[in-house]
């Protein structure tokens, strides 16, 4: 039940999902974030352990998630909104636009701001974040600052997240 998420098993279950979504009359808008986003915007990455993600309607949607996990086995979890606690304003664009369910995704620069403020220790953070630096062709720590600055009060990036961006910047000479 612990499996990692494809790209491709990825879009099968949003589309799952759809589908659940039309057997109740609904429809409902995701914006997935996180290794999602890294894995089906971008291909930084082979899969992802979940889908981060803001849904409406939520109550609906989130039966729906059950069923689509139920049937495939996964963990109830699968697409969750854990993370609703890091989100601001932003902007964001369609990836997806269906009968019955609209995904949607943030501006690579919104995602490196909640990576960065984020960046937990043992998972892809450290990868995303480099990838997305090289995405923005960002070549500063202060222009990595700056992004972050435009989604979130400065008090709210940890020492621990500045020393890691500078330390970036220090290591990588390309």
């Amino acid at each position: 039940m612990n499996q990692l998420l494809t790209n491709e098993r990825i879009v099968e279950l949003l589309q799952q999902l759809e589908r659940e979504l039309a057997t109740r009359d609904t429809t409902g808008e995701i914006c997935i974030y996180g290794g999602a986003v890294m894995c089906l915007v971008y291909k930084a990455r082979p899969a992802t352990k979940d889908v981060d993600a803001i849904f409406e309607p939520t109550s609906i949607i989130r039966e729906a998630v059950k069923r689509v996990a139920e049937t495939n086995e996964l963990r109830e979890d699968w697409l969750n909104d854990a993370l609703k606690g890091f989100l601001v304003e932003h902007d964001k664009k369609i990836l997806f636009s269906w009968e019955h369910l609209s995904v949607y995704v943030p501006e690579p620069d919104y995602l490196l701001a909640m990576k960065c403020l984020a960046s937990r220790v043992d998972t892809s953070d450290k990868d995303d974040i480099l990838f997305l630096i090289k995405l923005l062709n960002l070549r500063t720590p202060e222009s990595v600052f700056a992004i972050i600055e435009k989604y979130y009060p400065k008090n709210r990036v940890k020492p621990a997240t500045e020393y890691f961006i500078q330390e970036i910047f220090e290591n990588d000479n390309d």
